[in-house]
Protein backbone atom coordinates (compact mmCIF):
# COMPACT_ATOMS: atom_id res chain seq x y z
CA UNK A 1 0.00 0.00 0.00
CA UNK A 2 2.78 2.50 0.86
CA UNK A 3 4.80 1.33 -2.53
CA UNK A 4 1.49 2.33 -4.56
CA UNK A 5 1.24 5.99 -2.61
CA UNK A 6 4.79 6.41 -3.30
CA UNK A 7 4.19 5.45 -7.21
CA UNK A 8 1.12 8.05 -7.58
CA UNK A 9 2.67 11.20 -5.67
CA UNK A 10 6.02 10.13 -7.78
CA UNK A 11 3.93 10.21 -11.32
CA UNK A 12 2.14 13.36 -10.07
CA UNK A 13 5.25 14.96 -9.09
CA UNK A 14 7.34 13.52 -12.41
CA UNK A 15 7.33 17.26 -14.23
CA UNK A 16 9.02 18.37 -11.09
CA UNK A 17 11.68 15.22 -10.39
CA UNK A 18 13.56 16.10 -12.99
CA UNK A 19 15.37 19.15 -10.70
CA UNK A 20 15.64 16.87 -7.37
CA UNK A 21 18.52 14.19 -7.31
CA UNK A 22 17.99 11.01 -8.64
CA UNK A 23 15.87 8.26 -6.70
CA UNK A 24 14.38 10.94 -4.36
CA UNK A 25 10.59 10.70 -3.41
CA UNK A 26 8.77 14.39 -3.50
CA UNK A 27 6.28 14.90 -0.58
CA UNK A 28 3.77 17.64 -1.10
CA UNK A 29 1.09 19.07 1.26
CA UNK A 30 -1.60 17.73 -0.92
CA UNK A 31 -2.35 15.19 -3.68
CA UNK A 32 -2.99 17.42 -6.45
CA UNK A 33 -0.29 19.48 -6.90
CA UNK A 34 -0.44 19.57 -11.33
CA UNK A 35 -0.69 23.48 -10.90
CA UNK A 36 2.47 23.63 -8.82
CA UNK A 37 3.99 25.12 -11.38
CA UNK A 38 1.65 27.63 -12.45
CA UNK A 39 1.68 31.54 -11.27
CA UNK A 40 -1.00 32.68 -9.62
CA UNK A 41 -2.93 36.13 -11.02
CA UNK A 42 -0.23 39.20 -11.80
CA UNK A 43 -2.68 41.10 -11.79
CA UNK A 44 -2.21 43.40 -8.67
CA UNK A 45 -5.57 44.27 -6.86
CA UNK A 46 -5.85 48.04 -6.12
CA UNK A 47 -9.57 48.30 -4.89
CA UNK A 48 -10.48 51.29 -2.75
CA UNK A 49 -11.44 50.51 0.99
CA UNK A 50 -15.08 49.15 1.30
CA UNK A 51 -14.67 47.61 -2.12
CA UNK A 52 -16.32 43.95 -2.63
CA UNK A 53 -13.55 41.82 -3.68
CA UNK A 54 -14.51 39.18 -5.86
CA UNK A 55 -13.38 35.86 -3.94
CA UNK A 56 -14.57 32.49 -5.54
CA UNK A 57 -14.91 30.90 -1.89
CA UNK A 58 -17.59 30.34 0.79
CA UNK A 59 -15.82 32.55 3.50
CA UNK A 60 -12.34 35.00 3.51
CA UNK A 61 -11.11 37.32 5.84
CA UNK A 62 -8.06 39.71 6.16
CA UNK A 63 -6.79 41.02 9.26
CA UNK A 64 -3.89 42.91 10.33
CA UNK A 65 -1.53 40.99 12.75
CA UNK A 66 -0.21 44.06 14.93
CA UNK A 67 -3.86 45.40 16.28
CA UNK A 68 -5.78 41.99 15.13
CA UNK A 69 -7.99 44.34 13.07
CA UNK A 70 -10.49 42.89 10.64
CA UNK A 71 -9.77 44.91 7.05
CA UNK A 72 -12.10 42.99 5.03
CA UNK A 73 -14.41 39.54 5.60
CA UNK A 74 -17.40 37.96 4.04
CA UNK A 75 -19.14 35.45 5.67
CA UNK A 76 -16.15 35.18 8.42
CA UNK A 77 -18.07 33.40 11.16
CA UNK A 78 -19.73 30.19 8.92
CA UNK A 79 -18.47 27.17 10.36
CA UNK A 80 -16.69 24.44 7.52
CA UNK A 81 -14.44 21.88 8.09
CA UNK A 82 -10.28 23.45 8.02
CA UNK A 83 -8.91 20.42 6.53
CA UNK A 84 -5.06 20.99 6.74
CA UNK A 85 -5.37 24.68 8.24
CA UNK A 86 -5.79 22.82 11.34
CA UNK A 87 -2.64 22.11 11.65
CA UNK A 88 -1.90 25.96 11.96
CA UNK A 89 -3.11 25.66 15.63
CA UNK A 90 -1.10 22.12 16.29
CA UNK A 91 2.05 24.13 15.29
CA UNK A 92 0.93 26.47 18.04
CA UNK A 93 1.34 24.08 20.48
CA UNK A 94 4.48 22.74 19.31
CA UNK A 95 6.19 25.93 18.94
CA UNK A 96 5.09 27.10 22.14
CA UNK A 97 6.68 24.08 23.72
CA UNK A 98 9.82 25.10 22.35
CA UNK A 99 9.92 28.53 23.14
CA UNK A 100 9.02 27.03 27.02
CA UNK A 101 11.79 24.87 26.49
CA UNK A 102 9.36 21.58 27.63
CA UNK A 103 10.09 21.00 23.56
CA UNK A 104 13.83 21.40 21.79
CA UNK A 105 14.53 20.75 18.13
CA UNK A 106 16.97 18.51 18.47
CA UNK A 107 14.78 16.51 20.70
CA UNK A 108 14.48 13.01 18.98
CA UNK A 109 11.09 11.46 18.16
CA UNK A 110 9.91 8.12 17.59
CA UNK A 111 6.98 7.29 15.59
CA UNK A 112 3.77 5.11 16.76
CA UNK A 113 2.09 2.85 15.39
CA UNK A 114 -0.55 5.59 15.80
CA UNK A 115 0.74 8.34 14.05
CA UNK A 116 1.85 5.69 11.33
CA UNK A 117 -1.64 4.92 10.57
CA UNK A 118 -2.87 8.56 9.43
CA UNK A 119 -3.13 8.08 5.79
CA UNK A 120 -3.52 11.11 3.40
CA UNK A 121 -0.74 13.61 3.30
CA UNK A 122 2.18 12.08 5.14
CA UNK A 123 6.23 11.11 4.72
CA UNK A 124 5.84 7.53 5.50
CA UNK A 125 6.86 7.27 9.07
CA UNK A 126 7.41 3.16 9.92
CA UNK A 127 6.47 2.40 13.36
CA UNK A 128 10.18 3.21 15.64
CA UNK A 129 11.12 5.48 13.04
CA UNK A 130 13.13 7.92 15.05
CA UNK A 131 13.38 11.52 13.84
CA UNK A 132 13.97 14.70 15.63
CA UNK A 133 11.59 17.51 15.88
CA UNK A 134 13.22 19.92 13.80
CA UNK A 135 12.82 17.40 11.21
CA UNK A 136 8.83 16.81 12.04
CA UNK A 137 8.55 20.24 12.39
CA UNK A 138 9.62 21.03 8.48
CA UNK A 139 7.63 17.45 7.24
CA UNK A 140 4.20 19.09 9.17
CA UNK A 141 4.70 22.80 7.98
CA UNK A 142 6.07 22.13 4.42
CA UNK A 143 4.73 18.70 3.23
CA UNK A 144 1.52 19.06 5.83
CA UNK A 145 2.35 15.48 6.79
CA UNK A 146 -0.40 14.03 8.98
CA UNK A 147 2.03 11.23 10.60
CA UNK A 148 4.91 13.94 11.60
CA UNK A 149 1.87 15.69 12.81
CA UNK A 150 0.54 13.49 15.29
CA UNK A 151 3.78 12.47 16.31
CA UNK A 152 4.42 15.49 17.95
CA UNK A 153 1.45 15.82 19.70
CA UNK A 154 1.69 12.62 21.04
CA UNK A 155 5.03 13.37 22.22
CA UNK A 156 4.11 16.90 23.82
CA UNK A 157 0.58 15.26 25.22
CA UNK A 158 1.20 11.38 25.19
CA UNK A 159 -1.58 10.68 22.74
CA UNK A 160 -3.38 12.57 20.14
CA UNK A 161 -6.77 12.31 22.14
CA UNK A 162 -4.81 14.74 24.59
CA UNK A 163 -3.40 16.85 22.00
CA UNK A 164 -6.79 17.66 20.64
CA UNK A 165 -7.76 18.50 24.26
CA UNK A 166 -5.00 21.28 24.44
CA UNK A 167 -6.22 22.28 20.87
CA UNK A 168 -9.54 23.35 21.78
CA UNK A 169 -8.12 24.49 25.01
CA UNK A 170 -6.01 27.03 23.29
CA UNK A 171 -8.95 28.13 20.81
CA UNK A 172 -10.99 29.36 23.80
CA UNK A 173 -8.45 30.82 25.32
CA UNK A 174 -8.39 32.84 21.92
CA UNK A 175 -11.75 33.14 21.80
CA UNK A 176 -12.26 30.88 18.84
CA UNK A 177 -16.27 30.75 19.31
CA UNK A 178 -16.80 28.63 16.24
CA UNK A 179 -14.07 26.24 16.48
CA UNK A 180 -14.10 22.46 17.47
CA UNK A 181 -11.66 20.38 16.41
CA UNK A 182 -11.53 16.12 16.57
CA UNK A 183 -8.15 15.53 15.70
CA UNK A 184 -4.87 17.34 15.37
CA UNK A 185 -4.43 17.04 11.46
CA UNK A 186 -7.78 18.47 9.90
CA UNK A 187 -8.26 14.82 8.10
CA UNK A 188 -12.52 15.37 7.58
CA UNK A 189 -14.47 14.25 10.88
CA UNK A 190 -17.94 15.24 11.74
CA UNK A 191 -17.82 17.98 14.18
CA UNK A 192 -14.08 19.23 13.18
CA UNK A 193 -15.15 22.44 12.11
CA UNK A 194 -13.38 26.37 12.30
CA UNK A 195 -14.40 29.41 10.74
CA UNK A 196 -12.12 32.00 8.44
CA UNK A 197 -12.57 34.46 11.89
CA UNK A 198 -11.01 31.86 13.97
CA UNK A 199 -8.61 30.88 11.61
CA UNK A 200 -7.00 34.20 11.10
CA UNK A 201 -7.13 34.24 14.80
CA UNK A 202 -4.96 31.28 15.30
CA UNK A 203 -2.59 32.31 12.18
CA UNK A 204 -2.32 36.06 13.96
CA UNK A 205 -0.57 34.01 17.39
CA UNK A 206 1.24 31.64 15.46
CA UNK A 207 3.29 34.43 12.80
CA UNK A 208 4.08 36.05 16.20
CA UNK A 209 6.45 33.67 16.63
CA UNK A 210 9.68 34.07 14.22
CA UNK A 211 10.68 30.48 14.39
CA UNK A 212 7.76 29.22 12.47
CA UNK A 213 9.14 31.53 9.58
CA UNK A 214 12.08 29.38 9.14
CA UNK A 215 9.86 26.49 8.08
CA UNK A 216 7.34 28.28 6.44
CA UNK A 217 8.84 30.57 3.78
CA UNK A 218 10.81 27.42 2.60
CA UNK A 219 9.56 26.17 -1.13
CA UNK A 220 11.47 23.02 -1.03
CA UNK A 221 13.64 21.10 1.43
CA UNK A 222 14.82 17.35 2.18
CA UNK A 223 14.56 14.74 4.45
CA UNK A 224 16.12 11.21 5.39
CA UNK A 225 19.57 12.36 4.34
CA UNK A 226 17.73 13.66 0.69
CA UNK A 227 16.08 10.89 0.05
CA UNK A 228 12.69 12.31 0.32
CA UNK A 229 11.98 16.13 -1.04
CA UNK A 230 9.68 18.11 0.33
CA UNK A 231 7.41 20.85 -1.75
CA UNK A 232 5.59 23.51 0.17
CA UNK A 233 2.12 23.88 -2.29
CA UNK A 234 1.64 27.51 -0.87
CA UNK A 235 2.16 29.03 -4.00
CA UNK A 236 2.42 32.00 -2.55
CA UNK A 237 6.12 31.53 -1.13
CA UNK A 238 7.00 31.35 -4.45
CA UNK A 239 5.23 33.84 -6.42
CA UNK A 240 4.51 36.56 -3.82
CA UNK A 241 6.34 39.37 -2.57
CA UNK A 242 6.56 39.41 1.43
CA UNK A 243 5.13 36.10 2.08
CA UNK A 244 5.69 34.87 5.23
CA UNK A 245 3.64 31.72 5.57
CA UNK A 246 1.31 29.87 6.13
CA UNK A 247 -0.73 26.77 5.84
CA UNK A 248 -2.82 25.44 2.40
CA UNK A 249 -5.70 22.96 2.95
CA UNK A 250 -7.63 19.83 1.01
CA UNK A 251 -9.96 17.38 2.01
CA UNK A 252 -13.18 16.86 -0.07
CA UNK A 253 -15.52 17.69 2.78
CA UNK A 254 -13.58 21.37 3.09
CA UNK A 255 -12.48 21.65 -0.54
CA UNK A 256 -9.38 24.34 -1.36
CA UNK A 257 -8.53 26.25 1.98
CA UNK A 258 -5.55 28.94 2.41
CA UNK A 259 -4.11 30.39 5.68
CA UNK A 260 -1.82 33.14 4.01
CA UNK A 261 0.52 35.89 5.80
CA UNK A 262 2.81 38.12 4.37
CA UNK A 263 4.26 41.33 5.46
CA UNK A 264 5.75 44.59 3.34
CA UNK A 265 7.41 47.58 5.09
CA UNK A 266 6.16 46.46 8.86
CA UNK A 267 2.64 45.67 7.84
CA UNK A 268 1.58 42.26 8.27
CA UNK A 269 -1.54 40.73 7.32
CA UNK A 270 -3.42 37.54 7.54
CA UNK A 271 -5.68 36.37 4.33
CA UNK A 272 -7.58 33.34 4.75
CA UNK A 273 -9.49 31.57 2.45
CA UNK A 274 -11.76 28.39 3.14
CA UNK A 275 -14.31 26.56 0.63
CA UNK A 276 -12.23 27.90 -2.28
CA UNK A 277 -13.70 26.76 -6.00
CA UNK A 278 -10.49 25.44 -7.10
CA UNK A 279 -6.66 24.97 -6.19
CA UNK A 280 -5.75 28.40 -8.27
CA UNK A 281 -8.46 30.28 -6.55
CA UNK A 282 -8.10 29.96 -3.03
CA UNK A 283 -4.44 31.74 -4.40
CA UNK A 284 -6.08 34.28 -6.08
CA UNK A 285 -8.65 34.77 -3.37
CA UNK A 286 -5.48 35.48 -0.60
CA UNK A 287 -3.58 37.20 -3.23
CA UNK A 288 -6.53 39.86 -3.92
CA UNK A 289 -6.86 40.08 -0.40
CA UNK A 290 -3.50 40.85 0.35
CA UNK A 291 -3.08 43.18 -2.40
CA UNK A 292 -5.82 45.17 -1.10
CA UNK A 293 -4.32 45.30 2.12
CA UNK A 294 -1.26 46.57 1.41
CA UNK A 295 -2.27 49.09 -0.93
CA UNK A 296 -5.11 50.84 1.60
CA UNK A 297 -3.15 50.64 4.76
CA UNK A 298 -0.02 50.70 6.57
CA UNK A 299 1.34 50.36 9.97
CA UNK A 300 3.05 53.53 10.99
CA UNK A 301 5.72 53.98 13.97
CA UNK A 302 5.36 57.23 15.06
CA UNK A 303 8.17 58.91 17.30
CA UNK A 304 6.63 60.90 20.35
CA UNK A 305 7.90 64.52 20.82
CA UNK A 306 8.42 66.06 24.15
CA UNK A 307 8.68 69.38 25.61
CA UNK A 308 10.83 69.07 28.19
CA UNK A 309 13.30 65.53 29.35
CA UNK A 310 12.94 66.51 32.92
CA UNK A 311 9.88 67.47 35.81
CA UNK A 312 10.04 68.62 38.98
CA UNK A 313 9.84 66.77 42.08
CA UNK A 314 8.47 67.76 45.34
CA UNK A 315 9.61 65.83 48.83
CA UNK A 316 12.35 64.30 46.61
CA UNK A 317 15.96 64.33 47.76
CA UNK A 318 16.54 65.67 44.21
CA UNK A 319 14.56 68.30 42.82
CA UNK A 320 14.17 67.54 39.22
CA UNK A 321 14.22 63.96 37.09
CA UNK A 322 14.98 62.76 34.18
CA UNK A 323 11.79 61.52 31.81
CA UNK A 324 11.70 59.68 28.60
CA UNK A 325 9.21 58.12 26.08
CA UNK A 326 10.74 54.52 25.61
CA UNK A 327 8.90 53.14 22.63
CA UNK A 328 7.55 54.85 19.72
CA UNK A 329 3.95 54.81 19.38
CA UNK A 330 2.21 52.10 16.73
CA UNK A 331 -0.75 52.83 14.89
CA UNK A 332 -2.35 50.84 11.99
CA UNK A 333 -3.81 53.65 9.23
CA UNK A 334 -5.47 54.47 5.99
CA UNK A 335 -2.44 55.35 3.68
CA UNK A 336 -4.44 58.81 3.34
CA UNK A 337 -4.38 59.62 7.10
CA UNK A 338 -0.69 58.71 8.20
CA UNK A 339 -0.12 62.66 8.13
CA UNK A 340 -3.31 64.07 9.86
CA UNK A 341 -1.80 62.27 13.33
CA UNK A 342 -1.39 64.52 16.34
CA UNK A 343 -0.21 64.65 19.32
CA UNK A 344 -1.44 65.68 22.93
CA UNK A 345 1.43 65.84 25.90
CA UNK A 346 0.23 65.33 29.57
CA UNK A 347 2.72 66.10 32.05
CA UNK A 348 1.96 67.43 35.17
CA UNK A 349 4.34 70.50 36.58
CA UNK A 350 6.01 68.37 40.00
CA UNK A 351 5.98 64.77 40.83
CA UNK A 352 5.52 63.73 44.14
CA UNK A 353 8.50 61.65 45.66
CA UNK A 354 9.37 58.64 46.00
CA UNK A 355 10.02 57.68 42.50
CA UNK A 356 10.58 54.34 41.13
CA UNK A 357 12.91 54.15 37.47
CA UNK A 358 10.06 53.51 35.22
CA UNK A 359 7.18 54.56 36.70
CA UNK A 360 4.82 56.49 34.70
CA UNK A 361 4.22 60.49 35.07
CA UNK A 362 2.36 60.97 32.31
CA UNK A 363 1.30 59.79 28.67
CA UNK A 364 1.29 61.31 25.23
CA UNK A 365 -2.00 60.96 23.28
CA UNK A 366 -2.24 60.38 20.01
CA UNK A 367 -5.41 61.87 18.16
CA UNK A 368 -6.47 61.41 14.26
CA UNK A 369 -9.15 64.16 13.09
CA UNK A 370 -9.89 64.64 16.72
CA UNK A 371 -10.86 60.94 17.80
CA UNK A 372 -8.09 59.56 20.47
CA UNK A 373 -6.23 56.32 18.52
CA UNK A 374 -4.08 55.61 21.56
CA UNK A 375 -1.71 56.59 24.04
CA UNK A 376 1.77 56.07 25.49
CA UNK A 377 3.11 56.28 28.86
CA UNK A 378 6.20 58.95 30.06
CA UNK A 379 8.01 57.57 32.39
CA UNK A 380 11.13 58.40 34.94
CA UNK A 381 14.82 57.69 34.33
CA UNK A 382 15.28 57.03 37.69
CA UNK A 383 14.83 55.90 41.12
CA UNK A 384 14.42 58.82 43.22
CA UNK A 385 13.56 58.96 47.27
CA UNK A 386 11.68 60.87 49.28
CA UNK A 387 13.24 63.76 51.25
CA UNK A 388 13.47 62.83 55.28
CA UNK A 389 14.67 64.79 58.41
CA UNK A 390 18.59 62.90 58.16
CA UNK A 391 18.46 63.55 53.95
CA UNK A 392 17.08 67.35 54.72
CA UNK A 393 19.80 68.15 57.45
CA UNK A 394 22.57 66.77 55.52
CA UNK A 395 21.26 68.49 51.93
CA UNK A 396 20.96 71.94 54.79
CA UNK A 397 24.57 71.32 56.09
CA UNK A 398 25.99 71.28 52.50
CA UNK A 399 24.27 73.64 51.20
CA UNK A 400 25.75 75.82 54.41
CA UNK A 401 29.36 74.60 53.70
CA UNK A 402 29.36 75.16 50.43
Amino acid sequence: MKFFKKLVVFLLCFTLCCQYPAGAVTISSESDISDLETPIDSVVTVAPIGTQLDIKAKSAILLEVNTGKILYEHNSDEKLPPASITKIMSLLLIIEAIDSSKLSLDDVVTASEHACSMGGSQIWLEPGEAMTVDDLLKATVIASANDATVALGETIAGSEEGFVAMMNARAKELGMTNTHFINATGLDAEGHLSSAHDIAVMSRELIKHDLIKNYSTVWMDTLRDGESELVNTNKLVRFYEGTTGLKTGTTSGAGYCLSATAERNGLELVAVIMSGDTSQERFNGAKKLLDYGFANYEYTSIAPTLDTNIINIKNGVQKTVKIEVPDNFGALLKKSDTAAVTQQINLPKEIIAPIKKGDSVGTVDFYLNGQQIGSINIICTENIDKMNFLTAFLWILDGLLK
